[in-house]
């Protein structure tokens, strides 16, 4: 069945279908006004079924059934407004249209997290999903769809896929709906932060040492990084000061002296004397001689020494010759 168009949206079919060319010198026989109504419909009209192709254009009968597709778009528009009246001109009635054309039904959906969106869908008919799927941009739609469980994915495939057109009327009717469920769940650009590493981070400390031990083995399988990540994160330099001194003189075994110097240039008073009290005091005053010959040290090389530091002793953790205790609990060395 042909979509009903009225006459403006005709007269864009007929142009888009005519190519650029012939088009531009048709439009260039308009007044302002007509070319306005034509692009505003021109940047609407994105495809067009075979079925209305050959209603509207008649005497491009043929060329229809052949399955010539009529493409619109803002793209379109553009080319053929520059071709006609030059790139200024063209500028000109595309902003003065923007403000007209419009707004898409799912706007409200455009800067949402794909997280919240999933969510907001679960329990959907696919029909709704695949829906507004169609009416998102592919790069967000296909973060979306890849929230849902594949037996979801593939039933919404197929639908987005054999969908022709949907009326506006059912389309606002849905996104009104789907509008006032969002009201509480997603506020677009104010969303609130509920997961990242730093609450997972949070979530393993407080965890017993099997739990994080077999949490952090299954993360380093799926994801090595993001696993060292949160191991560097769960202890970071600064806490080397809840070490016991057994733990510390381990530590220091495991440490290039001057990755150590450069660890500690600039670090707290704390952290530096309990790093001495565990060393000679030959070794002493031979690490606090390379630090003070180091000068001045970007801030972005302490940090990879701190680094270094960090990985020895969460290497000696796992390896069980120390134990980093939870809940202010002595820390003791195996």
């Amino acid at each position: 069945m042909s979509a009903v168009l009225t006459g403006t949206q005709k007269a864009a079919l007929v142009l888009i279908q005519m190519g650029r060319e012939s088009a531009s010198r048709v439009m260039a026989e308009l007044s302002e006004t007509e070319i306005d109504q034509v692009t505003a419909e021109i940047t609407q009209l994105a495809s067009v079924d075979d079925d209305t192709v050959q209603e509207v254009l008649g005497e491009f009968q043929r060329a229809a059934s052949r399955g010539l597709a009529a493409h619109g778009g803002y793209a379109y528009a553009q080319q053929l407004l520059e071709a006609t009246l030059g790139p200024e001109k063209a500028a000109e009635i595309l902003d003065r249209l923007a403000s007209r054309v419009q707004v898409q039904p799912f706007e409200f959906l455009r800067h949402a997290d794909a997280r919240q969106v999933v969510t907001l869908l679960s329990g959907e008919h696919p029909q709704t999903i695949a829906l507004v799927l169609a009416h998102l941009r592919p790069e967000h739609a296909s973060a979306i769809m890849a929230g849902f469980a594949p037996d979801v994915q593939a039933i919404v495939a197929r639908r987005i896929a054999l969908m022709e057109s949907a009326s506006p009327d059912v389309v606002e009717l849905v996104a009104e709906e789907l509008k006032r469920k969002a009201t509480n769940l997603i506020t677009s650009h104010e969303m609130s932060s509920v997961g990242g590493v730093e609450p997972l981070v949070e979530i393993i400390n407080r965890a017993d040492a099997a739990t994080e031990k077999m949490i952090l083995e299954g993360l380093a399988e799926q994801d090595p990084e993001l696993a060292d990540q949160i191991r560097q994160m769960m202890f970071v330099f600064s806490d080397i000061t809840l070490l016991e001194d057994r733990a510390i003189q381990l530590v220091l075994r495991g440490v290039e002296a001057s990755t150590l110097a450069t660890a500690l240039k600039g670090a707290d008073d704390a952290v530096r004397d309990k790093i001495l009290r565990n060393m000679s005091a030959r070794a002493q005053e031979a690490l606090v001689e390379e630090i003070d010959l180091l000068g001045k040290v970007r801030i972005s090389m302490v940090e990879e020494a701190r680094s270094r530091v960090v990985q020895v002793i969460r290497g000696l953790e796992e390896s069980g010759e120390i134990m980093i205790s939870r809940d202010s609990e002595d820390e003791y060395v195996a």
